[in-house]
């Protein structure tokens, strides 16, 4: 059975973690199979991709059975996922399309650091969330020290991770680093679907560069960033006309 399933309902793509008797942990396997999704979703972009859980968890986070088997190195893992993590990372950030981490029941570490490289994230409130790293005696390497303080902000990340304490999707709503969290798993289907379809209904080439310019955001200084938005260019960009007259004729 795969251990990763990529479909397309028309514009929208949905890219389901599927080892639902594991809490789909990310084993080796399953990684190599990500990485083949998201490579074929490069090659040819959906207008969104929808990244979600089988059964009943988005992810328990790194398989631990993998760790166990693996050869610790000053908090390192030698040899556990042989650059399989940075492959993930750089596809799933560099995907032109916004991404869309649809998570339920439990989000934990390397989980969370997948989760926090999509462009947004929604949930329920009784998720659980965790970074784990520190009761482990395991440095972070997926980006957790990156996002996580960008995402909730430096003090409360500091906190999150040096305590490697649990908290809520209601937590993570309110402190920001969800995008909303809602009552329960079929509230969640709901919301993701019509979000998916908001983003799907607008100009695709426009979301696009309005994607990049948020890298931009992200990379540059505020004023670097205003000037190198005026220098962009997007070619892709055709449709304008065909839609401002579709609005005058509303």
């Amino acid at each position: 059975m795969s251990t990763v399933l990529l479909t397309r309902d028309a514009s929208v793509a949905t890219l389901r973690l599927n080892r639902p008797e594991a809490m789909n942990a990310l084993s080796p396997e399953l990684l190599d199979e990500l990485i083949a999704a998201l490579r074929a979703c490069l090659a040819d972009p959906p207008s969104v991709l929808v990244v979600e859980g089988a059964g009943r968890a988005f992810s328990a986070g790194v398989d631990l059975k993998v760790l166990q088997a693996a050869t610790p190195t000053h908090g390192r893992l030698a040899g556990a996922y042989a650059g399989q993590d940075e492959e993930v990372i750089h596809l799933l950030r560099g995907l032109p399309c916004p991404v869309i981490a649809k998570v339920h029941g439990a989000c934990f570490t390397g989980a969370l650091e997948l989760a926090l490289h999509c462009d947004v994230i929604y949930t329920t409130a009784d998720t659980r969330f965790g970074d784990t790293h520190a009761k482990f005696g395991i440095r972070p390497s997926w980006g957790m020290s990156q996002n996580l303080p960008v995402a909730v902000g430096m003090r409360r990340a500091k906190e999150l991770s040096y305590t490697a304490r649990t908290f809520t999707g209601a937590d993570a709503a309110g402190w920001g680093l969800a995008n909303e969290a809602v009552a329960d798993k079929a509230a969640l289907d709901a919301l993701v679907a019509k979000r998916a379809a908001q983003i799907a209904a607008n100009s695709r080439a426009t979301v696009a560069a309005i994607k990049d310019l948020h890298r931009v955001a992200e990379a540059m200084p505020l004023e670097a960033g205003l000037a190198e938005e005026v220098a962009r260019d997007y070619p892709d960009i055709q449709d304008t006309e065909a839609r401002l007259a579709q609005f005058k004729r509303r």
